[in-house]
Formats: structure tokens, C-alpha cells, sequence
């Protein structure tokens, strides 16, 4: 399967499960004009995988994206420092959404899957010494939210309401159940 992602989360994480994965990634300019958060990041999981299936027909492909809402506010990747700091204290003590999509692709079998999942992190109240500590580490590099609920960021949450993989970046659960209802068992995975 061709993962249209360079998140080394992504990989691991369907790696762990059994996939074979090669990757190619598209670079896309990550926009919708979509209405709504759920349809603006599953508009961007497709283009993440549309030109990689084009040129890849009778291959699997799959791509995802992953959005941290606090509020009406989106917290993207932050572009530094600076801005990672604002956004954790923004998250300090709150609850927040974070959205991932996939996209599962296969022109020649005429597949196409686009899924999203929401969840709630709610984050402790988080002191200005830990956040100088954690952006020391760098952990918040190419991070939307400028966290990683896998990494040491995971001290500053007190409990979620979801699927722990779909805020690391990918809902392999609720992929695993899709491939199911398409027919590709389980048993099957290492070979698509």
C-alpha cells in the first residue's frame, strides 16, 4: 500500500497493524473552501492521495490530515517557536477538537473511502516552565496544535474522548472496520 504521507506517525502506526508501506507524496497546497471543518479536512486527505493514485491506479493508496480546533480557531503547524508557545497556552487548561481524515484510494477497483473522526484532548493547566521545557525538545516541529499526544506532551494532557491513534495522526480503527465493509479482512492486510 502507498502511504501519500510523510508523517513517520502515520507509517508506524499502519505498519504496526501489518501494512506493507511505500511512500509518495504529492505536495498540495492544504486549503478548502469547504463549509465546515469535517468536509475541509476531508477535501485535503483526498488531494493528499488523488495525484498518487492517478499515477499509481492499481495500487492502494491512503492519506490522512489532522486538525486541532480550540474554539472556532484552527492551530496548524506552527512556524516557530514563538508560535508554538501562543498555542500551547492557548490549549493550557482547556479542552480542544482534533479532526483526522483519511482518504483510502484505488482507481482500478474503483475504491474510494473518505472518513473523518473527531475527538476531545483536554489538556491540564500547563505552567510556563513545562512549555519552555517541552519547546526545548523540539517535539513541536510540523505539528498541528505544535503537539504530539505520542511524545512528551503527553504530560500535559488529562484525558481524552476518542481514538488515541486518530489524534497521533491516523484512526487505524476506524480504517481497519471500512476495509472490512469493502471486503479486505484482517488477514488480508499485509498484502494490499
Amino acid at each position: 500500500m502507498i502511504l501519500a504521507s510523510k508523517s513517520p506517525r502515520r507509517k508506524e502506526i499502519l505498519e504496526k497493524i501489518g501494512f506493507n508501506i511505500k511512500i509518495s507524496v504529492d505536495e498540495i497546497e492544504e486549503k478548502s473552501q469547504q463549509k465546515t471543518l469535517e468536509e475541509q479536512i476531508k477535501e485535503i486527505s483526498y488531494k493528499k492521495v488523488i495525484g498518487v493514485a492517478k499515477r499509481n491506479k492499481e495500487e492502494y493508496v491512503v492519506g490522512a490530515d489532522t486538525l486541532v480546533v480550540i474554539g472556532e480557531e484552527i492551530l496548524g503547524k506552527p512556524k516557530d517557536k514563538d508560535e508554538a508557545r501562543k498555542m500551547l497556552k492557548k490549549l493550557s487548561g482547556k479542552q480542544h477538537q482534533v479532526l483526522t481524515a483519511f482518504t483510502f484510494l484505488n482507481i482500478d477497483k474503483n475504491i474510494k473511502i473518505i472518513e473523518c473522526v473527531k475527538n476531545k484532548v483536554y489538556f491540564k493547566k500547563i505552567t510556563d516552565e513545562e512549555i519552555e521545557w517541552y519547546l526545548a525538545k523540539n517535539e513541536y516541529i510540523d505539528k498541528a496544535g505544535a503537539y504530539g499526544i505520542q511524545g512528551k506532551a503527553a504530560i500535559f494532557i488529562e484525558k481524552i474522548e476518542g481514538d488515541y491513534y486518530s489524534i497521533m495522526g491516523f484512526p487505524i480503527e476506524k480504517f481497519i472496520d471500512c476495509l472490512n465493509k469493502i471486503g479486505i479482512s484482517v488477514k488480508e492486510i499485509d498484502k494490499i
